[in-house]
């Protein structure tokens, strides 16, 4: 198991650096972020220098060398646009973004796992189908669109919850939440069911797909040979074998909603990373872009790793396949 963890990290590593060199390279063509530092009348001269200050003029790759070094002494640099530490803005935002997504998440596995398992246990029943009407929707609207409705119909016609922002939060150390707070509270509401609804409904079918699967094997027929109640044979055997796929789903699915969080963040004005990526591009904020994308592809890189491990838990064939390889 630890020489499997240390290549595991080893691969991280590897995949990290790619993201980093090809991040790096693609910003170099969406403009001179000198035009957003200055005014239009600022004079060539005066221009030159700020490029040569922040070290525009050196090749690419002096560029990104320097920039690898600082990054992994945590200095992402300072933003063209805010003129504050990138590491501090971040941080600033983060929290709002995790919440969110671990929100969305939530709602997504919550209850896309109970439809999922209802609409495989009571497939012909009306519900069941209603269901699956649902899940349809789900995946073919837009994001945008979903969070547009939902702000339409519960904050501008029933009043029911707000709109934008985070609501009141409450500040703990470094971290603020709005879990303390029934503004906060409120505010999580329609940006986690817009973001997590998609989520939700490829777990929902993923789920169901899986639990018919599972349910005409041998093991199962045996089970019910051997007299086992009807609960013991769904929630004990069938279940459990069902949710080693959907746990992968379900890893990269809440990478997928940190990384992709930007429509949502923007549609409800959440003061999180992803707002703040999309500012960054407005204004061609090379620094925050680059910290970014590290941000979502270390993210991801980590849930994946997690994955892996769960796997082990999960099932024990992987388990002792794992020890071998090791």
């Amino acid at each position: 198991m630890l020489a499997f963890l240390i290549r595991r990290l080893a691969q991280a590593f590897v995949v990290l650096g790619v993201v980093g060199l090809i991040a790096f390279a693609m910003f170099r063509f969406a403009g001179d972020p000198v035009n957003q530092i200055v005014g239009p009348d600022t004079p060539v001269s005066e221009r030159a220098e700020i490029r040569k200050s922040l070290g525009l003029d050196d090749p690419m790759l002096v560029q990104f060398g320097r920039y690898a070094g600082n990054v992994l002494r945590g200095d992402f640099g300072i933003s063209y646009q805010f003129r504050q530490p990138v590491t501090a803005l971040l941080s600033e935002r983060i929290p709002a973004t995790l919440e969110l997504a671990f929100c969305a998440t939530l709602f997504a596995l919550g209850v896309g796992i109970l439809m999922g398992v209802y609409c495989a246990l009571r497939r012909d029943t009306f519900l069941a189908k209603l269901f699956q009407a649902i899940s349809l929707v789900g995946v073919s609207l837009p994001t945008f669109l979903i969070g547009i409705l939902l702000i339409f119909l519960f904050s501008v016609t029933l009043g029911w919850l707000p709109s934008y922002g985070r609501g009141d939060t409450v500040r703990i150390g470094g971290w603020t939440t709005g879990f303390l707070t029934v503004s906060g509270l409120k505010a999580l509401i329609l940006p986690s069911v817009t973001l997590g609804l998609y989520q939700m409904t490829l777990i929902m079918r993923l789920v169901r797909a899986e639990m018919l699967e599972v349910l005409r094997t041998d093991y199962i027929r045996f089970a019910r040979a051997r007299g086992l109640t009807t609960r013991a044979i769904h929630l004990g055997h069938a279940l459990k074998n069902t949710l080693v796929p959907v746990i992968t789903i379900a890893g990269l699915q809440l990478g997928s909603v940190i990384a992709f969080s930007i429509i949502t963040e923007t549609v409800f004005q959440w003061p999180g990373m992803g707002l703040l990526f999309v500012q960054a591009v407005q204004n061609v904020d090379i620094p925050i872009m680059s910290a970014y994308l590290l941000l979502v592809a270390a993210i991801f890189v980590t849930i994946n790793l997690v994955v892996d491990l769960l796997y082990t838990v999960v099932d024990p064939r992987l388990r002792t396949s794992v020890g071998r390889a090791a």
